[in-house]
């Protein structure tokens, strides 16, 4: 699906709440995410994010938006990989606040929800784009949860159309929500993270 589609099952899906769910989810995700690279995307062993991942960067680059630019996190990147595809688990034990976690995963199982949890004690913000795991939602801070009905209106990749092609768009002004103030001034009291 090309920018030009997305925008396509935007208007198609206008009205129907899920536009304004994207929108706010991506938004979300801009907000809390302060640092470029900090943008975490992580998935299942068996299906990592790649797809998310590409149109995130595109849309970094594209938009001049650096605290966008995704970072793909796998469980096992083989030795040959070039460096922006070989980031292993490792990352996700330097997370620190003002980073973001974004999962990407249907379902999940037990070990991601360990390293989502690691992640979220050490003060980053997570996401959890998924299709109705209560555990993954009970460890997210933001979740956009896709139906798997065979009459729902959006797909699970669709969502992720939505999701990039918002996250791209301009942020309209105004105040900030209660997690961007209280994170602005936990870095004030405690200094900024490194």
């Amino acid at each position: 699906m090309d920018v030009r589609q997305a925008e396509l099952l935007r208007d198609v899906l206008a009205g129907s709440g899920w536009v304004e769910r994207t929108v706010e989810f991506a938004r979300a995700m801009r907000v809390n995410t302060r640092t470029p690279g900090g943008l975490l995307l992580f998935g299942t062993p068996t299906d990592e994010p790649w797809h998310l991942t590409a149109h995130l960067d595109d849309e970094s680059r594209l938009n001049d938006i650096p605290e966008l630019k995704p970072t793909l996190v796998r469980w096992n990147p083989p030795p040959d990989a070039a460096p922006h595809l070989a980031i292993g688990l490792d990352r996700l034990v330097e997370t620190r606040r003002g980073e973001s976690l974004v999962v990407v995963a249907e379902s999940a199982s037990v070990p991601l929800l360990e390293r989502v949890d690691d992640v979220r004690r050490k003060g980053a913000s997570v996401f959890a784009l998924d299709t109705g795991d209560r555990e993954l939602a009970s460890l997210a801070n933001e979740v956009l949860e896709v139906p798997t009905d065979d009459d729902a209106l959006l797909t699970f990749d669709g969502a992720q159309h939505l999701v990039s092609l918002a996250a791209g768009q301009p942020i309209a002004s105004g105040r900030q929500s209660f997690r961007a103030r209280l994170g602005r001034l936990l870095d004030h009291i405690s200094g900024p993270s490194r």
